[in-house]
């Protein structure tokens, strides 16, 4: 599955406002913990860092803490820069196992820098992480960390089954539960603790940002076959190139033997993965993969029942909105 591509809800809601400090303050906080004794690991760092990125996983926890009555956002500030910098590190990572060549509309950082320089700075950021999360309570630290074991879970299970014509729907699932969704659950679970908020409330929460996050993954495969190059940053057709288990690649298996021969093949040409989406477009797949995403979204408002009626959970709301939106 490919990174996700574009995601512009703070930027095109006024509601943005509301965070529009925070997340500032959050954006602050990634760069003044990124500095080092090496200018290599900065220079890394910023390539990606500095070259953009929705920071939706932080906008996601800090409008869920605010949500869930939060007030002082100092700790959440900090908080939320720690999941941005995980975030981060497993961008340099995979772009590294990918050999990816384009990330946020300009060279990766392993096709700059290199393959080892991007592996260590992927390693500073996960500890620089770490050093944030470490001064919390045993709780937060245990959910930040169980995340990122389910990142290097979800890594090495979509590995195992890259090219394998036997890989399933509930497979795909569990690689995006570990991988995509599981860094969104624990920052808006997170966020909702330290905003002080009573257990059920938490894990509600705990399971908006599970939704969103599998949402997130759900439109970016479906992205990777009918978007916009100009509006991704990215070309269409990497998880086809990749071998990765997408859920439009999953569906249409079964359905096309010539998609098979395309999706397992290793030095696929440019004609090979037009041909290849042409057949995942005629499968007929595409309405349930967006269908699914819709779903995930209907879940995570759901998930918002039961949160005080406030400007903050509007803006989660207008996040879902927009996040659903992508499908149409």
């Amino acid at each position: 599955m490919t990174s996700a591509p574009k995601f512009s809800l703070a930027e095109s809601h006024a509601a943005d406002d509301l965070l529009a400090a925070d997340m500032a303050s959050v954006e602050r906080k990634i760069h003044e913990t990124i500095r080092s004794r090496e200018p290599r690991l900065i220079e890394i760092a910023l390539h990606l860092i500095g070259a953009g990125g929705k920071r939706i996983r932080p906008l996601v926890a800090m409008s869920a803490f605010r949500a869930c009555g939060g007030e002082d956002p100092r700790d959440m500030i900090d908080l939320g820069a720690a999941l941005e910098l995980i975030h981060s590190a497993t961008l340099l990572h995979d772009d590294i196992i990918d050999a990816g060549e384009v990330r946020r509309g300009r060279a990766s950082a392993y096709l700059q820098f290199g393959a080892a320089d991007t592996l260590v700075t992927g390693d500073f950021l996960f500890s620089k992480a770490f050093e944030i999360c470490g001064r919390f309570e045993e709780t937060i630290v245990r959910w930040a960390s169980d995340a990122c074991i389910a990142l290097t879970e979800g890594e090495i299970m979509q590995a195992r089954l890259r090219r394998n014509a036997a890989v399933s729907v509930a497979d795909y699932h569990e690689i995006i539960r570990r991988k995509t969704a599981s860094l969104f659950q624990a920052g808006a679970r997170i966020a909702a603790r330290v905003a002080g908020a009573e257990r059920g409330l938490v894990e509600e929460l705990g399971r908006c940002g599970s939704s969103i996050g599998m949402a997130f993954q759900v439109i970016d495969d479906l992205l990777d076959v009918i978007g916009d190059p100009a509006q991704t940053g990215k070309p269409v057709g990497i998880d086809l190139r990749d071998g990765n288990p997408s859920l439009p690649i999953v569906l249409a298996l079964p359905r096309s033997p010539s998609l098979a021969r395309v999706w397992q093949q290793l030095d696929a040409d440019e004609d090979d993965i037009q041909e290849g989406l042409g057949e995942i477009g005629q499968s007929g797949v595409l309405e349930r993969v967006r269908h699914e995403a819709i779903t995930y979204t209907r879940n995570a408002a759901a998930s918002l029942a039961s949160l005080p009626d406030t400007p903050y959970r509007d803006f989660l709301e207008a996040l879902i909105r927009d996040l659903r939106a992508r499908v149409f």
